[in-house]
């Protein structure tokens, strides 16, 4: 029997109109997301990289309607999440939760741990008194590797790693399925990432959750990931198996992310072939024709002007949309 996705997303827009100019003119647009599909299989951890200003942050903020998008449509574990409105949205959300990129800037400095990890519960009618409120803030303060003794403390007496983990226990509370971490360490420093990542990693088998995972460090995503999309203005460009995806990358775009990310071994660093993006991400005002990667591409013919590549399977699931992928 073939598994439900948890999640599966279908055509997301998410289009942004401008003020009208001073002197009239018709109203421009910014599309920052522009058609993007994608599916996530419970127990899963699908990751999101591109650079700064693709879409990714925007992509998971649509997806939990935390905006609403402009057209497409998700489907929550065979339900369409995007037809549900009022109360029964409020309530799905219990099951959706996000980690966010700066962990002290995200809690209340007004309130102690064990008021921050206990909100969630007064906002959805679940009957629990104070006491068995309490006691399950302090099972979820040591199951993220904390102490009981934090949760009458405040936010600023702890270290950004501690803080981050009070974040993912503020999460778990409601026991959800999905959890969409929006970049959970990149203001960590490298060692402390790495208990995030492996405390994120041993949470998701202990508890069953699926993740949509957000960064701009490869080696992070690469560590965490089951799949890899890669976004680029919008579009998405390749879906594969973590695997796949770092070993046979086949858009030009993937190819030059993965260049970038340096080798610990200096000699395999020098040796490595270099492939470098020209000029800045376009405006999503103005996209190129065709294909969006175009003007930076190294590949790119007149085709690429005149027809926008679409999403095509290579195999295993692999899929890229570019004019100019062998096999």
């Amino acid at each position: 029997m073939t598994p439900v996705p948890l999640l599966q997303v279908d055509g997301l827009e998410m289009h942004f109109p401008l003020k009208k100019h001073l002197f009239g003119g018709p109203r421009r647009v910014v599309k920052a997301l522009d058609g993007v599909s994608f599916t996530l299989m419970p127990g899963e951890t699908l990751g999101i990289v591109g650079e700064s200003g693709c879409g990714k942050s925007t992509l998971c903020r649509a997806v939990l309607r935390l905006i609403e998008p402009t057209g497409g449509r998700t489907t929550w574990l065979g339900r369409d999440f995007s037809r549900l409105g009022g109360e029964a949205l409020r309530l799905e959300r219990r099951n959706m939760q996000i980690i966010f990129q700066d962990p002290q800037a995200s809690l209340d400095p007004r309130m102690t741990v064990r008021q921050i990890i206990e909100r969630p519960l007064l906002n959805f009618p679940i009957r629990e008194t104070a006491a068995e409120r309490s006691a399950r803030a302090a099972d979820l303060v040591t199951l993220v590797g904390g102490h009981p003794l934090w949760l009458d403390r405040y936010p600023h007496e702890f270290s950004g790693g501690q803080c981050q983990r009070i974040g993912i226990a503020r999460a778990l509370i409601l026991k959800p399925k999905l959890l969409v971490c929006d970049e959970p360490v990149s203001a960590l420093d490298v060692s402390v990432q790495a208990q995030i990542i492996n405390l994120l990693m041993g949470l998701q088998e202990q508890l069953g959750l699926s993740y949509l995972f957000i960064s701009h460090n490869l080696a992070v995503v690469r560590h965490i990931s089951h799949r890899v999309m890669v976004l680029y203005l919008g579009k998405v460009m390749e879906i594969a198996e973590r695997d796949d995806f770092y070993h046979r990358p086949l858009h030009p775009y993937a190819q030059a992310l993965i260049a970038a990310v340096p080798l610990p071994d200096p000699k395999l660093e020098r040796a490595k072939p270099r492939l470098r993006l020209q000029g800045d991400l376009p405006s999503p005002l103005n996209p190129p024709s065709g294909c969006r990667f175009r003007t930076r591409c190294p590949k790119a013919t007149s085709l690429c002007a005149e027809i926008e590549p679409v999403l095509k399977d290579y195999g295993g699931g692999h899929v890229a949309a570019c004019h100019h992928i062998e096999g």
